[in-house]
């Protein structure tokens, strides 16, 4: 058996309302995607006409993680040059290596 079987009275107070007005879109973000996207297009047609047609994946997918991780900052136009640079340095080394080891294996299975 329950020892405390002690019953605790309830009331409840009347229903509060309130109204919650979101905030209008500002302008200015619109503007920022643009000049966002032109940026990112300009970077990435300049690594495209400098690197090998087998590049090109790589390079739009580190483009593009890029500026997914340039949104989640403050100022993602000032940060978004240098995650850049990093993301497709990265990408051409793997890139690479990735060569070197099919080369390698087709030598050794041949």
């Amino acid at each position: 058996m329950n020892r405390y079987d002690t019953q605790v009275p309830t009331e409840f107070a009347p229903e509060t309302r309130f109204e919650v007005r979101a905030n209008p879109p500002a302008p200015f973000r619109a503007l920022q995607e643009t000049e966002f996207e032109r940026l990112k297009n300009k970077l990435l047609a300049e690594q495209l006409l400098a690197a090998a047609p087998a590049l090109n994946l790589p390079l739009r997918r580190a483009a593009n993680d890029a500026a997914a991780l340039a949104w989640a900052t403050v100022f993602p136009l000032l940060v978004f040059p240098a995650l850049f640079e990093e993301k497709t340095a990265a990408a051409v080394l793997r890139a690479e290596r990735q060569a070197r080891i099919y080369a390698n294996t087709q030598l050794v299975a041949a």
